[in-house]
């Protein structure tokens, strides 16, 4: 289950957390972003110890636009407190793991 995010929260769960992160910006009237649920979902049961975000960007604006976000879906991987690797939009499960395996 993905740990919603909030300007409150965004340090303590996505800056200092520990491992790789996946925090993934999306939107309720997004349709490409409520079909990769379920596909981040099934990475996050498939990885031991990754940890999975998201963000409503209608609700929380400023983290956005502090990391460029301009369309949704944006999927960020974080580490350490670092953006390693980003993927807009709609992906398949083999690219997101590719990115995973990359950067654990």
């Amino acid at each position: 289950m993905a740990i919603n995010i909030t300007s409150a929260n965004f340090e303590s769960e996505v800056l200092k957390s520990e491992g790789l992160t996946i925090l993934k910006f999306g939107a309720a009237w997004c349709g490409p972003c409520k079909k990769l649920d379920p596909i981040i979902q099934e990475i996050a049961n498939d990885n031991d110890g990754l940890k999975v975000c998201y963000i409503d960007i209608d609700s929380e604006r400023e983290i956005p636009v502090n990391y460029g976000v301009l369309s949704v879906p944006t999927t960020l991987f974080f580490k350490d407190g670092k953006v390693l690797d980003t993927i807009v939009g709609l992906v398949p499960k083999n690219k997101l793991q590719k990115v995973i395996d990359k950067n654990k």
